[in-house]
């Protein structure tokens, strides 16, 4: 029988509490000193208790964290290219004991986990900006938010108590539950396409190419927090679920919610995203330009270069790298660099700023652009924001 790959580390990590259990646990941790979660902290909780964050148990310790910030790898030396750390103000550090538990609260106040407290630890807010970053610029989001946490961090192992309503629940599964699918249609090579925008024409053709050499196709669109200005999830999944109900083979393509905050880290979420799918049950991870970026802060193709320094096997999902692609106005058809015959002025790529005109105005995008499905929610959703 084929194996699905491995999980990163090799064991999908399991913290849920059994439902047998959580009453008496929640009782328990009524009366635990708390630890006050957002939304991202919150998110990192869930991810790690059902395994998308494999193979990380709570929240990282001070060894964990300093090798991830200076070399992305954990300390067992396994890659990981992202910090999922828990900060704590002095109010609330008064109040924790190393050794001793705490109770995790998001932020309705609801008791939704329990840590493990083993470190308390300083951390240096520009050291991580600078290396996990590359810029320490405060209009960066996720420096800003970096600069807005407390001045100390908590690590330990938690236990999730609460499972949370997904806000898409025919559209959320975990990382057991996409595995158990795969191997249900008998997918042994799986391409996963990350995405916090919706799909235009581009995406649509690079994740049709991808799709040529596997036997199946995750789209699995990030769907927590996101920056201000970015097309909101419900919005980008009525346009996913329109765009594969028309234009892909339904056998082939299964859609799910990735339930995580985006950190805007460019390269090192390209790996980080990556990792998080081979949990899933990927084998394969497309990588197009500026993959996780914002503004200018990163190359074009820093994201995909960023594979090159670690050996397949240590990352263990292969890495699909695209270039940019664009309709071809002679050709009438989608191209990129390598396989376009010229000349530039045939290449046609609307930016965002152009787009957002267009659909502000009333206008529908043209189809060499996106599909009209996409288009006429995206323009409906522009004009109820008017």
């Amino acid at each position: 029988m084929h194996r699905l790959i491995p999980p990163h580390g090799g064991t999908l990590v399991n913290r849920v509490a059994p439902e047998s259990d959580r009453g008496r646990l929640l009782e328990r941790a009524a009366s635990m000193p708390r630890i006050p979660l957002n939304n991202r902290q919150i998110s990192d909780l869930e991810l790690m208790a059902v395994g998308a964050l494999s193979p990380l148990h709570g929240f990282m310790g001070r060894e964990d964290y300093r090798r991830v910030v200076h070399e992305m790898r954990l300390r067992s030396g396994l890659v990981w290219a992202v910090p999922v750390t828990l900060d704590v103000n002095a109010a609330t550090e008064a109040r924790l004991r190393e050794g001793h538990e705490a109770a995790l609260a998001g932020p309705g106040g609801e008791i939704a986990g329990v840590l493990e407290v083993e470190e308390i630890f300083d951390w240096d807010p520009a050291l991580e900006a600078r290396l996990v970053y590359r810029t320490e610029d405060p209009a960066h989001p996720g420096v800003a938010y970096l600069k807005e946490r407390g001045p100390r961090l908590v690590g330990g192992p938690v236990t999730l108590l609460r499972v949370g309503a997904p806000e898409f629940p025919a559209d959320h599964r975990d990382p057991a539950e996409t595995r158990a699918l795969f191997e249900e249609r008998g997918w042994h090579t799986v391409v996963a396409f990350q995405t916090r925008n919706p799909i235009h024409r581009a995406h649509e053709y690079l994740t049709k190419c991808a799709l040529e050499t596997v036997d199946g196709l995750l789209v699995h669109p990030l769907v927590g927090e996101t920056k201000a200005g970015d097309i909101p999830a419900d919005v980008r999944m009525r346009c996913y679920r329109a765009l594969l109900e028309h234009y892909y083979p339904k056998e082939r393509v299964l859609l799910s919610t990735l339930p995580a905050a985006m950190r805007y880290a460019g390269p090192r979420e390209a790996i980080w995203h990556a990792l998080i799918r081979k949990n899933y049950g990927c084998t394969h991870f497309i990588v197009g330009r500026d993959h996780a970026g914002v503004g200018n802060y990163y190359g074009t193709y820093d994201a995909q270069k960023i594979f090159d320094e670690f050996e397949p096997e240590e990352i263990g999902i292969e890495p699909m790298k695209f270039e940019h692609t664009f309709y071809h106005t002679v050709l009438k058809e989608m191209v990129s660099d390598k396989t376009s015959p010229g000349p530039k002025e045939a290449h046609l790529a609307l930016s965002g700023t152009k787009v957002r005109e267009m659909l502000s105005a009333g206008q529908d995008l043209p189809p060499e652009f996106t599909r009209l499905e996409v288009s006429r929610i995206l323009m409906e959703h522009y004009r109820s924001q008017r």
